[in-house]
């Protein structure tokens, strides 16, 4: 079985600056996330924002009740100057979740989000592309909740 790509894109009421300093920001992936998945930090590092070869462990719940194992982050590209993000992800149910996000500018206050995912997990990796595939368009809803009303 083969890796398989989930791309989603949505146009944010924001402009790219905004979404990407909240990008950095651990709390907003905690917030856009919820409450589908929550992820608890457990390694000392700094996780409280993401930069480039950061790596970081989190007790990952699904509903955030169910365990789903630890998902490690390792923070493989971190453009300031394009607003991308690459990130190489793995966990016990899932050996490659490899992340990229890209912000482009649509017009003036509204930025082009895209979440480009890699997924393989073995046999199971048509079963998480279709929870990837819902689970991305929450996280984008809830972006947009969170930029229209100025949470966290």
């Amino acid at each position: 079985m083969k890796s398989k790509i989930i791309i989603k894109t949505s146009v944010f009421p924001a402009s790219e600056e905004v979404v990407f300093s909240r990008l950095k920001e651990l709390k907003t992936l905690q917030y856009v996330a919820a409450p589908l998945v929550t992820f608890s930090v457990l390694n000392d590092t700094d996780s409280t924002v993401w930069h480039k070869d950061q790596k970081a462990s989190f007790d990952l719940k699904l509903f955030g009740v169910l365990p789903f194992g630890v998902h490690k982050i390792h923070v493989v590209e971190f453009d300031e100057v394009k607003h991308e993000i690459y990130t190489n992800e793995t966990s016990a149910h899932i050996q490659v979740w490899n992340h990229r996000i890209i912000l482009k500018m649509v017009e003036a206050g509204k930025t082009q989000y895209t979440d480009e995912v890699e997924i393989y997990a073995g046999w199971k990796t048509p079963l998480i592309c279709l929870c990837a595939e819902y689970f991305y368009t929450h996280r984008q809803k809830r972006w947009i909740e969170l930029l229209q009303h100025a949470i966290l």
